[in-house]
């Protein structure tokens, strides 16, 4: 398996990052070629939170109808007090809220946004999906980058993007600094049928009960159809786990200190996953020559702010964006790319675990004063607070 180097960027990882690279590069006119690892293009999870910068990323790659028309419009980000049962706080994603960013507020299940994703990358020519594809290394010389796969064969481009996530090969090789992080936080999810969520809980938010070392998200997902629950508490976990069935004796562990109006969201789950959560410190340097790193691979994030799919989105945008602006010329745009997005996405992952500590689970007096200070905000004063986020600042310049 080989390909002529000249303008054909070779993406490992075809996940939502990956083929988000591979729709922006084809519509500035280069050739790509996916290598997924997986023998079928998929994603595997549950719900996802998109901020208005996931929107604005969305039009840049030209799929901005399809992903509205299956994502879910909630009306508010509300915080409750898992403890009191009592709302901190009510964010409105109204009106002025869109009026503000320039785009809504959604939540959306993972494999629907994926499916938008992989639909119009195969109605691309300027796209090749290759599964049973792992990329494994990879060599430079000159103008031309070899990826190595697991199966012995070898593919030539002109660049190489890892796009292959928390256990990244090309990071391993490019920044090789070992094992991610393991954070000690437990995340259950399971996904319910909008009719087994309690009534009086079936609110059109994307609701968190904050509690000490522990929260609970819920939302709805598919047109109402479904309830998507997410449940994390700290029992510092030693090791990085993904996706492992567990009884729901072992989540209810976590929460036997909040109130029961938030509890009785674990008794109507079923089918729960767990996830230990990992991230990486931040890195100066994801660069090296004809290869670059993107979304999870280059900067692994905590769920707390939402932000992991849309970050890896906004690095499509704007390593798509450079491309172009440079004409071609690789290692300029690669090192545009990373000048542009470095300070974003550090931020994202450094205020990620500051959130996780700071607003979602902190106990006794350190709570009364995130309960003080955030009731005491007005929907403006969230917005200020927001805006370097959801203005899409560090996309595309």
């Amino acid at each position: 398996m080989t390909a002529s180097p000249d303008g054909h960027i070779l993406i490992a990882g075809g996940g939502i990052g990956g083929l988000s690279l591979a729709l922006g590069l084809a519509r500035k006119g280069f050739r790509s070629t996916v290598l997924e690892q997986a023998a079928k293009l998929g994603e595997i999870g549950a719900g996802i939170q998109l901020g208005p910068n996931a929107f604005h990323s969305f039009d840049y790659l030209g799929v901005g109808d399809q992903a509205r028309s299956m994502a879910v419009y909630i009306d508010s980000l509300r915080l409750m007090d898992a403890l009191t049962a009592e709302e901190i706080a009510n964010i409105p994603l109204d009106e002025p809220f869109r009026r503000r960013f320039g785009n809504p507020y959604a939540v959306v299940h993972r494999g629907d946004l994926h499916g938008v994703l992989l639909s119009a990358c195969r109605d691309s020519d300027l796209i090749a999906l290759n599964v049973a594809s792992q990329v494994t290394r990879y060599e430079q010389d000159g103008d031309a980058v070899t990826a190595r796969l697991a199966s012995g064969e070898n593919v030539i481009g002109s660049a190489l993007v890892g796009a292959d996530g928390l256990w990244s090969a090309v990071r391993d090789q490019l920044i090789g600094d070992g094992a991610p992080r393991v954070s000690g936080h437990t995340t259950f999810r399971s996904v319910i049928p909008t009719e087994k969520m309690p009534e009086d809980l079936r609110w059109n938010a994307a609701t968190l009960w904050a509690g000490p070392r522990c929260h609970i998200v819920h939302y709805p997902l598919s047109g109402w159809k479904l309830f998507n629950l997410v449940v994390t508490y700290h029992n510092d976990a030693p090791k990085p786990v993904a996706g492992q069935p567990v009884a729901k004796d072992e989540v209810r562990l976590g929460f036997e200190h909040v109130h029961e109006r938030a509890r009785q969201i674990i008794d109507h789950g079923e089918d729960w996953k767990l996830w230990v959560l990992c991230d990486r410190e931040p890195v100066e340097n994801w660069v090296e020559g004809r290869v670059t790193l993107l979304g999870d691979a280059a900067h692994p994030m905590m769920q707390y702010y939402a932000q992991g799919a849309c970050m890896a989105m906004e690095d499509a945008v704007c390593l798509s964006h450079m491309m172009a602006q440079y004409d071609g010329a690789v290692q300029e745009a690669f090192a545009a790319y990373q000048a542009q997005r470095i300070v974003r996405t550090a931020r994202v992952q450094l205020g990620s675990r500051a959130i996780g500590d700071h607003i979602y689970h902190p106990d006794g007096a350190h709570a009364q004063v995130r309960n003080a200070i955030m009731k005491a905000m007005t929907a403006e004063d969230y917005y200020d607070r927001l805006d370097w986020l959801y203005g899409g600042t560090g996309m595309a310049g």
